[in-house]
């Protein structure tokens, strides 16, 4: 890529949820029967600087395995994307993997990535602007799984657009959320559109066990930090003393649960808000699903796409699917 220029990082796209967003969905989860918390909300700074560390723990396979996905074949995806593409990546994190597509892309003419983690998303692409010029950066901090519009960007001429979306994280979704954002990605990306999407597969429950309860106690910070982040923005009384993350398959709804588990019948406040919890009674935070290749295309059809390609690993321990927006968009 050319070195001519710096390239250009727009201005922040700021949509990210108010304390009043995060308030109201915090009180609303923990009144529910089985208590739950949003995970979108464990990525504020601390959290995803954590989660960052979780990605180089030697338990923790998805990342590393993606990676080595997304090198083998960054040509090939490259490809199924064409030249001068807009690409949107959902939750962009720390940025890793979207170098290896960007460096194979054949003239990239503008990268949109967007992440609920402000501070995040604003290192992560000032570092990522120094290294690829001639190209067009816009950050969106928003929730993508609530409605948003992509920035127009002045200037800049594409042919296509694309969307990145990996990382596994389709498996926070349940099966039909996980449609349903498909189905919003499809309409904001427009008919047409190729949606590369990385997708973990089923596997051998130890694997599984280990990569979300690792032996360092890494993921077990990052799920409390969850609980310190509703002290300090929300007036919030967590002992994070009197829980403890524990990680569940559920082998019915084939997927890893986070839950955090209270140690003692214990009363909490969040603000003037009241919750009781019985000792062994937990906060659902987060679930992670695990797909069958045959069953996540099926999903990406009924979400209005047509799988064009799967790339997988040796041990077919996670998949990176190319999937093509229907022209004629069915009803969803």
């Amino acid at each position: 890529m050319s070195k001519g220029r710096e390239s250009r990082l727009e201005a922040l796209q700021d949509l990210e949820p108010s304390v009043e967003e995060f308030r109201t969905e915090v009180v609303q989860g923990l009144s529910n029967s089985q208590k739950t918390l949003p995970c979108k909300f464990l990525y504020d700074r601390r959290g995803s600087e954590i989660f960052d560390r979780i990605c180089d723990l030697p338990e923790y396979y998805p990342t590393r395995t993606e990676l080595n996905i997304l090198q083998r074949h960054a040509g090939d995806i490259a490809a199924s994307l064409g030249p001068e593409v807009r690409l949107v990546e959902f939750g962009s994190g720390a940025g890793t993997k979207i170098r290896l597509l960007l460096t194979a892309l054949d003239r990239p003419a503008a990268y949109l990535p967007v992440d609920i983690s402000r501070e995040h998303l604003i290192a992560a692409n000032a570092d990522l602007a120094r290294s690829f010029h001639d190209l067009s950066i816009a950050p969106v901090c928003a929730d993508y799984t609530e409605p948003f519009a992509l920035p127009e960007l002045a200037g800049i001429r594409y042919r296509t657009t694309a969307g990145f979306f990996p990382g596994s994280t389709i498996g926070n979704f349940t099966r039909a959320e996980a449609v349903g954002f498909l189905s919003s990605a499809r309409r904001l990306l427009g008919a047409g559109a190729v949606m590369i999407v990385g997708v973990d597969l089923v596997k051998d429950i130890d694997v599984l066990q280990a990569a979300y309860d690792d032996e360092a106690g890494v993921t077990a910070e990052f799920n409390l930090n969850l609980l310190r982040r509703i002290n300090r923005e929300l007036a919030g009384t967590f002992d994070l003393s009197h829980f403890r993350h524990e990680a569940r398959w559920n082998a019915e709804l084939e997927r890893i649960e986070m839950h955090l588990v209270s140690l003692r019948d214990q009363e909490v406040t969040v603000g003037t808000r009241r919750f009781r919890f019985r000792d062994g009674e937990t906060i659902h935070t987060e679930n992670s699903h695990k797909y069958r290749l045959d069953g996540f295309r099926e999903l990406a059809r009924q979400a209005g796409y047509e799988p064009i390609e799967v790339w997988t690993d040796e041990k077919k321990f996670f998949s990176v699917h190319a999937l093509r927006a229907r022209q004629e968009i069915q009803a969803s």
